[in-house]
């Protein structure tokens, strides 16, 4: 599975691995992805870096960096924020649980568990449960707008163009639901 590569002339001092999974460039080399957590976790990054190895664009990392969910060092010589090892796995932990729904300040709840070396685990399961009631709910509303909606648009094509005679605003908005049964639509 892992094969080394003889040394370039771009790459003199690392060696390249030619794994099926390629970790994103990083300082202008490609690593497998275990090449590059160690690198990583010996090197400090700039934002820029940072973003690199965590597949993120910098505004991202600037963003967490400023809700408090990443924590640079400054360099004293030149006052560039340096990143190490655990803000990119903070950063990655992060980018999953917005993928899975959880909202910044859960994210934040979450970290914060885990820094004073509770587990989180019960926390997120309640919140995911919860949230996924909440799209369920969402999901069933947005089937019923969709339901109307191909319902109005069937109607209006019967419909004629009007002009508002003080009487209407849009006739189509207004009668959409004329030749319907009488049942509550809900809004």
């Amino acid at each position: 599975m892992w094969k080394v590569c003889p040394k370039t002339a771009v790459n003199t001092s690392l060696y390249a691995c030619s794994a099926p999974s390629m970790a994103p460039s990083i300082f202008g080399h490609t690593f497998h992805t275990h090449a590059l957590n160690h690198l990583v976790g010996l090197l400090p990054m700039k934002v820029k870096e940072l973003a690199n190895a965590a597949g993120v664009n910098p505004d991202t990392v600037r963003f967490y960096t400023r809700e408090g969910l990443l924590k640079p060092t400054r360099n004293p010589d030149n006052n560039y924020q340096h990143y190490d090892a655990e803000d990119l796995r903070r950063l990655r932990f992060a980018r999953k649980a917005r993928q899975l729904g959880f909202s910044l300040v859960e994210v934040r709840q979450i970290l914060d568990q885990a820094d004073d070396h509770h587990s989180p685990c019960p926390m997120v399961r309640d919140v995911f449960q919860q949230r996924l009631a909440d799209v369920e709910r969402e999901i069933k509303e947005l089937q019923q707008l969709r339901k109307r909606m191909k319902t109005a648009l069937g109607a209006w094509q019967d419909m004629p163009d009007g002009t508002p005679d003080g009487q209407t605003i849009c006739r189509l908005i207004e009668h959409w639901d004329d030749n319907a049964p009488a049942k509550h639509v809900e809004e």
